[in-house]
């Protein structure tokens, strides 16, 4: 449906549809469960252990994961890049931020043991992992992929 987004509710994490011509108009979308206004932004959305599990497995959509760490220098360097494929990706994608420090559990399980690393999901499952800095390009290549059905 190429005149709708996915926006995800920062209140009660619901994915719902919005009409982009509607957005044009400036009318304010609300979220379809809790009925709280939805934020509309093209930044990464912050997962935690609490919140990640539900992120990627109700997206109807593939999802880019960023394990990152405060004190990680290559981190802040990716941080632009994963911004500019939030924005340019939005609605075919989903992308999530992951701080590693703050979130053990969710880092734990995906065996992360260095940062950064992206994780691709597909359907709830992993389908592709970067480590360390990876170039705009690959990253969108890997993605085009899954959009592809490659994956």
């Amino acid at each position: 449906m190429p005149d709708e987004k996915l926006i995800r509710c920062t209140s009660c994490g619901q994915v719902n549809r919005v009409n982009e011509k509607k957005l044009g108009l400036g009318l304010q979308p609300k979220c379809g469960r809790c009925k709280q206004p939805l934020v509309l932004s093209n930044s990464p959305t912050s997962l935690s252990d609490s919140t990640f599990s539900d992120f990627i497995e109700k997206s109807t959509v593939p999802v880019l994961v960023d394990f990152w760490a405060p004190w990680c220098g290559p981190c802040h360097a990716m941080a632009p890049v994963i911004e500019q494929l939030a924005s340019e990706m939005k609605g075919k994608i989903m992308i999530g931020k992951v701080d590693t420090d703050e979130n053990p559990q969710v880092s734990s399980r995906y065996q992360i043991q260095s940062t950064p690393t992206l994780i691709l999901f597909n359907s709830g499952k992993e389908v592709d992992r970067l480590i360390g800095v990876r170039p705009k390009q690959e990253i969108a290549s890997r993605i085009g992929r899954v959009l592809d059905g490659l994956f």
